[in-house]
């Protein structure tokens, strides 16, 4: 493993889409009937690394500091022409921020592909994409915040494992610890563990399931479209920043009666900074969940914290509330 990366610095196109050209690219297929995981190749120095912008555009200083982190683990990386376009708070058109999406999956000298920020615009551009492209050429896509979109989309339409961690532009201001961890999730098959180090029980009990999710608002935006995953029998991650306590509510709640949360495993909180007292987000979850028995813990450093732990979703783990602990004891890369 690395060493630390030490003091970087402190860290379109129309809508519509009709109902021939979204089966001709996969989107219409009910491909959550294939159980089996699609597994990307694990990372080793020297890959190749390609960068994409399928939301906000970015700061260039902040996004360099970034990719110092990432040529610091030894990997090449790949800047594609037009990341840097900006259309108003989009990088760029829909259209434009699809392709390079279709682009670098279907590149065979990309290894892995990483977003360079968040912000807002993913759930605009997964009607564009390629889905059968993409499950022929499958390949770590990693990500947060906005992003969740894109993940949670590549994994019900292409059943790819994907990767809930930091993007570019998060990587300049990144901890030690979110930086280490994150190289060995890209590199290695080890048993993956993980403990909140200030671990809430809301509900207690014990479930092995397949794990899936990510920011709360990004996925309850996919709620009632063609790309709202399905959540039956798994472990849901969720994470959040700067939403109060009643807008907390709101989503859960919304989730809730359209059936998301019905017959679900378990559910892991990560972080919700400047959400509200942590206490009251606590107490809102007990309450939307109140009548299902399941496992639910809370306070992984996963999301928008001082840490942010990568996790593989799309692949089984266990948690157990007795232990505080996540397990990821099956392999998430080929």
């Amino acid at each position: 493993m690395p060493p630390h990366v030490p003091d970087i610095g402190t860290r379109s196109g129309r809508l519509y889409v009709s109902l021939n050209r979204l089966k001709s690219r996969g989107i219409m297929k009910n491909s959550q009937k294939k159980k089996i995981p699609l597994y990307p190749t694990r990372l080793k120095k020297g890959d190749t690394i390609g960068i994409i912008a399928p939301a906000s555009p970015f700061n260039r200083t902040v996004f360099d500091r970034g990719v110092a982190v990432l040529k610091s683990m030894g990997f090449e990386i790949f800047v594609p022409e037009g990341l840097f376009h900006k259309k108003g708070y989009l990088a760029g058109s829909d259209i434009h921020r699809a392709e390079l999406v279709n682009r670098l999956f279907n590149d065979s000298s990309i290894d892995a592909i990483f977003c360079a920020r968040g912000g807002f615009g993913s759930i605009r551009v997964l009607s564009h994409l390629n889905y059968e492209s993409i499950r022929t050429h499958p390949k770590m896509c990693v990500g947060f915040s906005d992003v969740s979109a894109l993940l949670s989309a590549l994994h019900s339409r292409c059943k790819l494992v994907t990767f809930h961690g930091p993007v570019v532009t998060f990587l300049g201001e990144a901890s030690p610890k979110t930086i280490d961890h994150l190289y060995t999730v890209l590199t290695t098959k080890e048993m993956l563990i993980l403990h909140p180090e200030n671990g809430v029980t809301i509900r207690s009990g014990l479930a092995k399931a397949r794990v899936i999710g990510g920011n709360l608002t990004s996925l309850c935006h996919l709620t009632g479209t063609p790309f709202q995953p399905d959540y039956k029998g798994h472990i849901l991650v969720f994470e959040d920043r700067g939403e109060k306590g009643y807008r907390i509510d709101r989503m859960l709640t919304q989730m809730k009666l359209a059936g998301c949360f019905d017959h679900i495993a378990g559910l892991v909180l990560g972080s919700f900074i400047d959400c509200g007292a942590i206490k009251d987000i606590f107490r809102i979850v007990d309450n939307i969940f109140d009548n299902d028995s399941i496992p639910i813990l809370a306070g992984f450093d996963i999301g928008h914290g001082q840490h942010n732990l990568t996790i593989p979703l799309g692949v089984s783990a266990t948690l157990d509330t007795d232990s505080q602990s996540l397990v990821y004891s099956e392999p998430w890369t080929l």
